[in-house]
């Protein structure tokens, strides 16, 4: 039998041991790394925190307690943080929003159906507000939640990561911070919120670098209407990319590259039953829905920003997928949408499944820390990890000494 030349054995040997040494000499993808430093505890104790304030209803003590607590902990991760000022005059809930659901009344009677702003393609279920404290049957939390919304002064905050090449472009992640409906509003929304703090967090760790700057910002009347995005919109449009003061290579405006909102991120347990009810675990196939406005004068760019933050879950999330559609509706991101690309995040489609009753807890007593299991809480991250990777990717971030 005919031996092999050792050369040629030895000739692969050494291929193999060349080609291991340069992949243990390929540089570590920072987004990746980014991506890693998110964890599900982190993300739990944060909408936990939020719960403290009850429902957070725009107008009352416990949203400014809870807009005092959001902005103590992104100072506190390192983000400077501002506050927009607004007056919100109009007593309760009304909004010139359509499809906004109505409240029950206080004597139990049967609530209105709503439209839900999309085709009647699955099986409904009634939605609507809570507005009986009585349906809230834990006394501590029905105390809290007491205090009625009065018109007035209003604020929010938000805190932003200075770019280092291009300070005067930036990117927007939000959420809204306050809720109703005589719960906690865990997932309406503090799951949002826990998710644009997270991120806060991690990109302002010391070590990270980006070349534009990234916004976080956590909106307040949002369940009145938006009224907090609104008046950001307002106030703060025409200042972008202007240097203030001038030569100071300081920006309080940036130019908006494009906004990301993510409003109720936990429930996606599927379509109700024949008999309304609703599957009590999440679902296999659960996703992220990514949703841009198809008829928004900047729909083509958002419609590409949503892309790439479905390429970011393809490549950075854990666990759910990502799918993408075209009827953004009813949340922050639509004051935005014919200024600047604008998507938004959600656990399912705003208008034709959320709006059909898909998530029963909407607006709920039982929208509670406790109602969402590990697995609800997961899709949340997933919806973190996705954002995080598509916003890293296009603010040109990186970490020093990496």
């Amino acid at each position: 039998m005919k031996r092999a030349p050792v050369f040629t054995v030895l000739g692969c040997s050494l291929t193999l041991i060349a080609a291991g040494a340069q992949a243990a000499a390929a540089p570590e993808d920072p987004v990746a790394a980014l991506v890693s430093r998110l964890n599900l505890q982190n993300y739990k104790d944060t909408i936990k925190g939020l719960t403290q304030f009850g429902d957070r209803r725009q107008g009352t003590a416990r949203n400014r307690a809870a807009i005092d607590w959001i902005e103590a902990r992104l100072k506190g991760y390192g983000c400077p943080t501002e506050r927009l000022k607004y007056d919100y005059p109009e007593p309760g809930r009304t909004s010139s929003a359509p499809h906004i659901e109505v409240g029950t009344p206080a004597n139990g009677s049967e609530p209105e159906r709503t439209v839900g702003g999309g085709r009647g393609r699955y099986h409904r279920n009634p939605t609507w507000l809570n507005g009986d404290p009585m349906r809230q049957p834990d006394p501590k939390l029905r105390a809290l939640d007491r205090e009625p919304a009065t018109p007035g002064p209003r604020e929010e905050v938000f805190c932003t990561k200075i770019g280092r090449t291009h300070p005067e472009e930036m990117y927007i992640i939000s959420a809204h911070m306050d809720g109703h409906g005589w719960g906690e509003a865990a997932n309406d929304d503090g799951s949002g919120t826990a998710l644009v703090m997270e991120l806060a967090r991690i990109l302002n760790n010391p070590d990270v670098v980006t070349d534009r700057s990234i916004r976080f910002a956590l909106w307040n009347n949002e369940e009145t209407g938006h009224q907090g995005s609104r008046a950001y919109v307002a106030q703060r449009r025409d200042l972008q990319g202007k240097e203030f003061p001038a030569g100071s290579g300081r920006y309080p405006e940036p130019k908006w590259l494009g906004m990301i909102q993510h409003d109720m991120m936990l429930f996606d347990h599927g379509a109700p039953r024949a008999d309304g009810s609703i599957s009590p675990v999440q679902r296999p196939e659960a996703d992220v829905n990514i949703e841009f406005q198809g008829k928004a004068k900047f729909a083509a760019d958002a419609n590409a920003l949503a892309w790439t933050i479905e390429g970011a879950n393809e490549k950075y999330a854990s666990d759910y997928p990502a799918v993408i559609g075209n009827h953004m509706t009813n949340t922050d991101s639509v004051d935005f949408e014919d200024v600047v690309a604008s998507v938004s995040l959600r656990e399912n489609e705003r208008g034709t499944q959320i709006g059909s009753g898909w998530d029963p807890n909407w607006h709920q007593p039982t929208d509670v820390y406790a109602t969402y299991s590990d697995k609800d809480f997961l899709l949340g991250l997933n919806a973190a990890q996705t954002t995080l990777g598509a916003v890293a990717q296009l603010a040109g971030t990186s970490i020093v000494g990496h």
